[in-house]
């Protein structure tokens, strides 16, 4: 058993998912290390605005997952590696697939290769629901086929595969954690519920989006957050793929009328063709099993079911409404 008090590194901590987990890393007594990607500005993405409380009290390194010399770097001396950092817009993948490949299987060899190099304990790399593609069947266990509809997809399924290869072929302890669609504070635009409320936000009535029909299991961001930790900390998750969810399935059609009314507003929908998935690459269908998180590591999200997506949607509203938090998004345009 792995728990507070060691040195864990996460990567991609500037990003969306990663800052909160610094934050819940800090809380729950870990000495964190943020490796965050180098820019010229000395931005930390979203760990320049972190709570108050959790503000100095972990390190940072900047660098690139792409370079191994800077991973095995930042990876020196951690007993816990958190890999999250990668490329995620779906719609950008169909651009520039070879970035895709570089960053999120090329940098999850460098981890892993780090990982091995340096005697890391434990290594939890970020999967996605994206792999399984349309639903065969749900609830969506760990067996259900990989199926890869997007570059993306595509990507992680390789990084999941290398990861699972370095456990099996030289005794890494590694897990992969598959989270299904997170939400919340700090999302980037090119995602769903950030483009809805981040559009009523600016005063918009007419939501411009794309499908409407698919259906997602929205988990919100401090439960997958948690779930790291969870799986960092269980010895039964190594050589294994969890997936973690809300246990609620809702249309994105269903999503906007939730979010119209939290938000206290009357909103109209406009079809716009460039947020559209080409056709044979949109998943129709997520829905998370979770019997195996339940087993493994108690898994039990604070917001679950139709009013713990409620609960979670009203809390990052209140994020995006505050000026300063939208003045960060360019809410007017698509975000790929």
């Amino acid at each position: 058993m792995i728990g507070r008090g060691r040195s864990v590194v996460v990567t991609g901590a500037d990003g969306f998912i990663g800052s909160h987990l610094v934050e819940a890393l800090v809380r729950d007594g870990w000495r964190a290390k943020a490796f965050v990607m180098y820019n010229s500005f000395n931005s930390w993405g979203w760990l320049d605005t972190c709570d108050k409380e959790v503000a100095g009290n972990f390190e940072v390194v900047a660098g690139d997952i792409r370079d191994p010399h800077g991973v095995r770097e930042a990876l020196r001396g951690a007993d816990v590696v958190l890999h999250l950092a990668a490329l995620i817009a779906i719609p950008f993948s169909y651009h520039s697939p070879h970035a895709y490949v570089e960053t999120n299987v090329v940098g999850t060899l460098n981890v892993l290769q780090a990982a091995r190099d340096l005697g890391i304990s434990r290594v939890v790399c970020t999967s996605t629901s994206e792999v399984y593609g349309t639903a065969q069947f749900v609830p969506i266990t760990e067996e259900h086929p990989l199926n890869a509809q997007s570059p993306y997809a595509a990507t992680k399924i390789g990084a999941d595969q290398m990861a699972l290869s370095f456990h099996q072929a030289f005794g890494l302890p590694v897990a992969v954690l598959r989270p299904f669609n997170t939400y919340g504070p700090r999302q980037s635009a090119r995602a769903v519920i950030p483009t809805i409320i981040g559009q009523i936000a600016a005063g918009s009535r007419m939501i411009k989006l794309g499908a409407l029909h698919p259906t997602r299991d929205f988990t919100y961001v401090g439960d997958t957050a948690r779930g790291f930790i969870q799986a960092a900390s269980c010895d039964e998750a190594i050589g294994r793929v969890t997936n973690i969810g809300s246990g609620f399935e809702i249309s994105i059609g269903d999503t906007v009328a939730l979010i119209a009314e939290t938000m206290g507003v009357e909103v109209t929908i406009e079809a716009d063709q460039q947020r559209m998935r080409p056709v044979a690459s949109e998943v129709e269908r997520l829905f998370a099993g979770v019997d195996e998180a339940r087993r493994l590591f108690a898994w039990n999200p604070e917001h679950f079911g139709r009013e713990g997506f409620k609960s979670g949607i009203a809390k990052t509203a209140a994020w995006f409404q505050e000026p300063t938090n939208l003045a960060a998004y360019k809410v007017g345009q698509y975000n790929i």
